[in-house]
């Protein structure tokens, strides 16, 4: 059985390994992003700005790690949504592993974000535009380009013309360091300190998040809570290779299984049995 003081001593490490782990945060690591952006329409505003090479953007609303539900399919949340008073609607994601950036991912998001934007009995016309904007820490169409859109065109005998739907996809190279905005940009997301910014709308609320103590003790909780979800994630995961393993045997009933395996329910067996059926 632990000892009080050794229950007291590992919490305190784990307190210290998160105060260090904070002062390495960057805008590219996805979490601390989304935390940094969150209601901070600033922020938003001029990244998106920066991104898109236009000063007449306006945001209204902000939301970070929306859950967009889809009845029929896999679902998708979004580091950060906004909308800006033209309605036009914006998914800005981080992804630092190449294999998060892929084309079918883009096309995933974009799709669910236009299908959440038009409302039934609005007409198919009056759907807004959309910009699905990945931010990659590597340069992952290997072009070496600042800015990379994607978009529809019509092929029409040897000519291309922009099919113009208003659903947009842009990736932006992370590793780009132009003496331009969007180098600036992108130095200011690999940047850990806030001070060695160069956008103070970016800066300010990263210097809050690392050194204000009421931050600080946000970004503490934030971590706690991130730990926790990926220990109940990895019981969960366990929990039910153990009913997969039970079920192939065929010795139990579900009811049984559930009782050696409390986490999964007995509906929740009845999906596994199927799937194992199917792949018998």
């Amino acid at each position: 059985m632990a000892k009080e003081g050794d229950i007291l001593s590992t919490i305190e490490q784990t307190h210290q390994q998160d105060l260090e782990r904070l002062k390495s945060l960057r805008y590219i690591d996805d979490d601390f992003m989304t935390v940094c952006l969150a209601d901070n329409y600033e922020g938003v505003e001029l990244i998106l700005r920066i991104i898109l090479g236009r000063e007449d953007i306006t945001i209204k609303t902000v939301r970070t790690q929306e859950l967009l539900k889809n009845l029929q399919g896999r679902s998708a949340i979004l580091d950060v949504h906004a909308v800006d008073s033209t309605k036009k609607e914006f998914n800005v994601e981080i992804q630092r592993s190449d294999a998060g950036a892929g084309a079918k991912r883009a096309r995933h998001n974009s799709s669910l974000l236009d299908a959440h934007i038009l409302k039934p009995g609005y007409d198919t016309e009056d759907i807004p535009d959309s910009y699905v904007i990945f931010i990659t820490e590597n340069d992952v169409m290997k072009g070496n380009q600042a800015i990379y859109p994607v978009e529809r065109y019509v092929t029409i005998g040897e000519n291309k013309v922009l099919f113009d739907d208003g659903s947009h996809i842009i990736y932006v190279n992370g590793k780009y360091r132009g003496n331009d905005e969007i180098g600036k940009l992108m130095h200011d997301f690999s940047c850990t300190n806030p001070d060695d910014m160069n956008f103070e709308a970016l800066a300010e609320k990263a210097r809050y998040y690392k050194y204000d103590e009421k931050g600080v003790a946000t970004m503490c909780k934030i971590m706690e809570d991130m730990r926790n979800e990926a220990a109940q994630k990895a019981e969960l995961k366990s929990a039910r290779e153990t009913a997969e393993r039970l079920i192939k045997k065929g010795k139990m009933t579900l009811e049984d299984i559930a009782e050696c395996v409390p986490l999964l329910s007995v509906d929740e067996l009845k999906e596994i049995e199927m799937k194992v059926m199917q792949l018998a």
